[in-house]
């Protein structure tokens, strides 16, 4: 795809295999295709890595973070198991989340905690609602503690956010998916990978070695699970898709 934008005239021109069309810069098709050239032009600089969330970075695009946090507040849930810990930043946004609820606390599942994150994550105000396991997210005793954390009746919501590939968060979703309660979610993140392939530091074979994929996959095999974006519950305008790195990320349990 190429776009070529005019905002003198207020128009976007969208090139693509089968031929070009223009579109009104600030309509909503406009807006959908500036937006999703803007989330990969911002992942090429990095851009996720310039925030931090009660001082520790969060490494995450904050429209995904807000998303979340409407979806948490919804459901309430008991326990959050995120996979993939790096600086602790998400980790620190659930629990302040729940800490604000008066519910939930949070499990942290990573291959390797690196010393100075662990200590930062301890000893942060919100390290009661945390619990960190060391460890792959797919070996079976990692996978069975974080059952054993789990009370029967409780809510519980999974994030899948360490390793992108396609078989490892397959591996993911056949290990976590047990644990996810009727009605709420397990999350495969980052699945925006399938669209950097042609950018700097992207690879090709990311269009399909994806969590999208995996996601996709994952739905075509467990009918118990629907692949959907949540449904925002607040909109006043004409905008229904997410700016997001986190394309066909949601899996809800019917």
């Amino acid at each position: 795809m190429r776009l070529e934008i005019d905002a003198a005239n207020g128009t976007v021109v969208e090139h693509t295999d089968t031929g070009s069309r223009e579109i009104a810069l600030y309509s909503r098709e406009g807006f959908e295709l500036v937006s999703r050239l803007w989330v990969k032009a911002g992942w090429s600089q990095q851009y996720p890595y310039t925030f931090s969330w009660f001082g520790r970075p969060i490494i995450q695009l904050p429209e995904d973070m807000v998303r979340t946090q409407e979806v948490l507040y919804r459901l309430k849930p008991d326990v959050i198991v995120e996979t993939g810990v790096a600086h602790g930043g998400s980790l620190i946004y659930y629990a302040s989340l729940c800490r604000l609820m008066g519910k939930g606390r949070i499990i942290g599942v990573d291959i390797e905690i690196r010393a100075h994150n662990r200590a930062a994550i301890e000893a942060h105000e919100f390290a009661s609602s945390i619990t960190l396991l060391e460890g792959s997210s797919t070996d079976a005793g990692i996978v069975e503690q974080v059952r054993t954390l789990i009370a029967p009746g409780e809510t519980v919501l999974v994030i899948l956010d360490s390793n992108h590939t396609r078989q490892h968060v397959l591996d993911e979703l056949e290990c976590y998916h047990g644990m996810v309660t009727r009605g709420s979610y397990i999350v495969a993140t980052d699945g925006i990978m399938r669209d950097l392939h042609d950018v700097p530091r992207g690879e090709a074979k990311w269009v399909t070695d994806n969590p999208a994929q995996a996601a996709n996959e994952f739905a075509a095999r467990h009918p118990e699970f629907v692949l959907e974006q949540p449904e925002w519950p607040f909109n006043q305008s004409q905008l229904k898709e997410n700016i997001t790195h986190w394309p066909d990320a949601w899996l809800r349990r019917v």
